[in-house]
């Protein structure tokens, strides 16, 4: 299995091994939510099912002999369970984000789990700062695009985190503010 080569393919791993920094577990775990969201998108798969799918078969466990990395399991069910349950909110904010002519339904279903997955995690995960979530969804869309689109996920998370938590970013509202 590998990772597609358009923008239209299914997430199964990493395109290139230098496309991003190496996952830690919750890397890891960000990589199998979009994954999992991928799937719940195209497949119409029930939460229940691709949780255990994932769980039992995929985190840490070698696929058609690629090894997929050991995950934080309980932070993989959050966020996949969280973009479930916030989906009807966090749509209408991704689309608010993009720009006009793009709306969410016009992305391709990887973008769309990677968008989801990073506003879930900006919207519900106070703990992890603004920018660690920025920059951990922009390394998980360099696993499946090149050129413009890492830095679309970048552009709209940015949108949303200071939407979000203006909290964090203090010095660009000071600056604004001028």
């Amino acid at each position: 299995m590998r990772a597609p080569d358009s923008v239209a393919g299914p997430p199964t791993q990493a395109r290139r091994a230098d496309a991003a920094r190496p996952a830690n577990q919750r890397g890891a775990a960000r990589l199998a939510a979009v994954q999992a969201l991928y799937q719940m998108d195209i497949g119409g798969a029930a939460l229940p099912e691709v949780l255990a799918e994932f769980e039992l078969h995929r985190l840490g466990k070698e696929i058609d002999g690629a090894q997929y990395r050991a995950a934080d399991a309980a932070f993989f069910r959050a966020l996949v369970g969280g973009v479930v349950a916030d989906q009807r909110s966090l749509d209408p904010a991704i689309d608010r984000a993009l720009s006009a002519g793009w709306p969410l339904a016009r992305l391709d279903a990887t973008l769309r789990a990677i968008l989801r997955a990073g506003a879930y995690e900006l919207s519900a995960r106070a703990d992890v700062p603004a920018r660690v979530v920025i920059s951990e969804y922009v390394d998980v869309a360099k696993a499946f695009y090149e050129a413009d689109v890492p830095g679309m996920v970048n552009g709209v998370l940015d949108t949303l985190a200071r939407t979000l938590r203006p909290a964090e970013f203090p010095a660009e509202r000071e600056e604004r503010a001028r």
